[in-house]
């Protein structure tokens, strides 16, 4: 049975591969993200589109997030499963980095995420259930040079939607936290620096690393498996058991890693 799939940050890297794996399958989808075109261009390379919906939008505009959110339900009558794949990282060291940059990137990748979920947790809990997935990072579960605001809209997520998680689960809502590490999409090349402008430069271990595509299939395996918080990437993901596991060793050598 086919699913309604709404998917932010569907224009581009993790959010358009997650746009051609649920279209493959019959999922009926609303993509979303800022640019129009971009958009048009994922929904294009859809085969006999019109069950993929257009519905742009900027995620740092939180004040009109609940509108756009009541548009993305009135499409298709009900969203099974949203997954908040929009964001937009951080380059910049945070004595250099402007107040107003780092507002954006919280309002972008933390409140543009909690104002859509709990606009469509009532529409799910009426429908019998559904999904809220939520596309972190590594960095949600430390912290490097140059993502100071990055890091912390991600830990943000962890703290809320676990939170949301023990608060929801009698109401067959599943909350899913997917933390990848390095994949190969524009987010170094579109990071914001201090004054809040694009880098514009691509990071060597983005560039190396694994496809948008993989990381889509590992995302809907568990997401269909339902689980809690899963770590995508390659060997990267190990950073997360050695600062549980032996902290002083993590900050030693996180003081002297490369890290663009």
């Amino acid at each position: 049975m086919s699913k309604i799939v709404w998917i932010t940050g569907a224009s581009s890297g993790i959010g358009e591969a997650l746009v051609y794996e649920y279209f493959k399958v019959g999922d009926k989808l609303i993509i979303s993200g800022r640019n129009r075109d971009e958009l048009f261009r994922v929904k294009g390379n859809c085969q006999n589109s019109f069950n993929v919906h257009v519905l742009p939008f900027d995620l740092s505009e939180t004040s009109e997030l609940d509108s756009k959110a009541k548009d993305a339900i009135k499409i298709f009558g009900k969203i099974d499963l949203l997954i908040n794949s929009g964001g937009v990282s951080q380059r910049s060291l945070a004595l250099e980095t402007d107040i107003k940059t780092e507002q954006q990137i919280m309002n972008t990748n933390f409140w543009g995420t909690v104002v859509l979920s709990k606009a469509v947790l009532p529409t799910m809990i009426a429908n019998g259930g559904g999904q809220i997935v939520v596309v972190s990072s590594l960095v949600g579960k430390f912290g490097t040079k140059l993502r100071s605001a990055y890091s912390a809209s991600k830990h943000a997520l962890h703290g809320y939607f676990d939170s949301l998680r023990s608060e929801v689960f009698d109401k067959n809502i599943d909350v899913i936290i997917i933390c990848p590490g390095f994949i190969k999409t524009n987010v170094t090349y579109n990071a914001l620096t201090g004054d809040g402008k694009p880098l514009n430069t691509m990071g060597d271990a983005h560039d190396k690393a694994m496809s948008p595509a993989e990381c889509a299939k590992q995302m809907i395996k568990a997401i269909q498996a339902k689980k809690e918080e899963v770590y995508i990437g390659g060997k990267e993901t190990k950073a997360v058991w050695l600062k549980r596991f032996f902290p002083k060793v993590f900050s030693k050598k996180v003081r002297t890693a490369t890290v663009i």
